[in-house]
């Protein structure tokens, strides 16, 4: 609304509806791959919409990771009837006020929520932000819904996983990979959020507290899952068809560091001693 384009109609579906619109935007790099492996399924289920289908997808994901919080899923929301309006995407080139600002316009989140909801980054990955190289992993666990996350991007870059200066990451902690995985790649918005004064202290929090994380995220999911629905109340509660939690090892999140002349070793995170801390990392 701030720039003064239409805001769409929050989560419709539109990026099925018109494959050939939204996933083409510079910030939608990478959605087609979901693109492609969901329109099967919207073209074989005509009776469940786009929405609703892209809805149901992220929660069934989700919940397939070890850790991973059951999400809601409401059904009910109608098709796209237009596709989405290019730049209502934050990147990660933005600066953090105009990530939050965005963020703010499109579903009123506030600052904390954002950090909840970049959590998912920790079962994400890249293949556009370096060209050069592809399916990188924005933490050492990308297959566990952990918070290791919470603790690499605050951790000092030392270098990229592939080819410098590209425009949206930033110096990497754990930049080279072993055999056929790659390095880590950290996102400058990712960086400069942990350290904003506006969220710093809420980022650091995390660390080590799986429930905080999880709980954070399902109810920022449970909001950014009906924006712009007219009557949110009038979905149906879907909820008993998604998986509960997976287990995984419990193992603490961990920091690299090493010893002169060792190799490189991990200890474990107790609890962070303050912003000072973290933030001269």
């Amino acid at each position: 609304k701030d720039q003064g384009l239409p805001a769409g109609e929050g989560v419709d579906g539109s990026m099925l509806i018109f494959p050939n619109v939204g996933p083409n935007f510079q910030a939608n790099l990478g959605i087609s791959d979901s693109v492609e492996m969901l329109t099967p399924f919207l073209h074989n289920h005509t009776q469940v919409s786009a929405g609703d289908l892209i809805q149901f997808a992220a929660a069934v994901a989700i919940g397939n990771c070890p850790l991973g919080p059951k999400l809601e899923f409401m059904a009910g929301r109608p098709n796209a009837r237009a596709p989405a309006s290019d730049g209502l995407i934050p990147e990660p080139q933005d600066s953090v006020d105009k990530i939050f600002a965005r963020m703010k316009d499109g579903g009123n989140f506030s600052p904390d929520e954002v950090v909840a909801l970049l959590a998912s980054h920790s079962i994400a990955r890249s293949d556009h932000v370096d060209p050069s190289i592809e399916a990188v992993p924005f933490d050492s666990t990308p297959f566990t819904f952990d918070t290791q996350i919470f603790v690499e991007v605050l951790l000092k870059g030392t270098g990229f996983p592939g080819m410098p200066n590209n425009t949206g990451d930033a110096l990497s902690p754990l930049p080279l990979g072993s055999g056929v995985n790659v390095g880590e790649m950290r996102l400058q918005s990712d960086f400069l959020i942990t350290r904003d004064p506006r969220t710093a202290c809420t980022w650091q929090s995390i660390v080590n507290e799986q429930d905080k994380m999880s709980n954070a995220f399902r109810d920022a999911m449970a909001t950014l899952a009906v924006i712009r629905q007219v009557d949110p109340s009038q979905l149906v509660d879907c909820s008993e068809v998604i998986l509960d939690l997976i287990s995984a090892s419990g193992k603490p999140a961990t920091y690299v560091f090493l010893y002169p002349g060792t190799r490189v070793s991990r200890a474990p995170i107790r609890r962070p001693y303050g912003p000072g801390r973290w933030r001269q990392a």
